[in-house]
């Protein structure tokens, strides 16, 4: 049996607002505890959504589970160097879409991406329960599976990717991870299904970044590894994954080479490379 803790609730039914990230950062930073009574007042929401935006802090990886601001909190929000301070750059939302799903404080995103999408491209919420009940019997938690608690972060999820079909303001388009279009909603069966064109403003260097963010000490990285971990949290398949690998070959020549012998794929890193240098590159500095 597993000793993983699974996490499917925190949100208080919430998707992450667009600005509710930067709004959080710069609470914490201001020494701000969420627990304080004056988080209300401060943060200019109601006590749901304190809770709320607490738990996207650390599902995204800007907060640390102590509560400390994370290097990437930093990097992105920093009021004087922060790079993308607002979210305006879509490669800081793939960013954090790689992180809630490789985070694993939301558990549900690790598993659609990188589970359930092998299995199925079109799907209902059903089909995303049943998953899920399925992955608690295989660990062997069947007895502490919820479906209420499920189907709310299934319900979530969906908000979280998918335009509203029946919005009912403008706030209804505020959702953080909207813009990249993984997740649509068929009007003619009301099914939802992957994207395949959604991924294709993932940058290289976004790629290259999550990349080096799950890789360990090792400097050859199976093909497989890299699909499962990296290409599936893009709806990549294996062709766009050994397109990407190929791109970034020829990009940092001096830095890694993919290789492709008697069917044996794998990446290999020549010289160290750091994710803040990628990063840089990323955003021009």
């Amino acid at each position: 049996m597993s000793a993983t803790k699974y996490i499917f609730s925190g949100h208080e039914s919430f998707p992450c607002k667009s600005l509710w990230l930067k709004k959080g950062y710069d609470f914490v930073v201001a020494g701000n505890q969420f627990s304080s009574p004056q988080a209300v007042m401060e943060l200019g929401v109601g006590k749901n959504m304190v809770a709320s935006i607490r738990y996207w802090l650390k599902a995204f990886n800007i907060i640390e589970p102590t509560g400390e601001i994370s290097w990437l909190g930093k990097y992105l929000f920093d009021e004087e160097s922060g790079k993308d301070k607002y979210i305006e750059d879509l490669g800081t939302i793939w960013i954090l879409h790689f992180n809630i799903i490789n985070h694993l404080e939301a558990t549900i995103y690790n598993w659609l991406f990188r589970g359930f999408q092998r299995e199925r491209k079109s799907f209902s919420r059903d089909h995303v329960i049943s998953y899920i009940k399925r992955r608690f019997a295989e660990d062997g938690k069947q007895n502490v599976f919820n479906a209420n608690t499920i189907k709310k972060d299934v319900g979530v999820l969906l908000q979280n990717y998918s335009l509203p079909s029946k919005p009912k303001s403008n706030e209804d388009y505020s959702i953080l991870l909207i813009d990249l279009d993984l997740i649509r909603q068929s009007m003619e069966t009301k099914e939802y299904y992957f994207n395949i064109e959604g991924k294709r403003s993932v940058d290289s260097d976004i790629f290259l970044y999550s990349l080096l963010t799950v890789k360990c000490e090792d400097n050859t990285i199976p093909f497989e590894f890299i699909q499962e971990k990296v290409g599936l949290s893009f709806c990549m398949n294996e062709m766009e994954t050994i397109h990407m690998l190929q791109e970034l070959s020829k990009k940092y020549v001096n830095y890694m080479q993919y290789s492709d012998v008697a069917g044996i794929r794998q990446l290999q890193f020549i010289k160290e490379l750091s994710i803040q240098q990628v990063l840089d590159n990323y955003y021009g500095t």
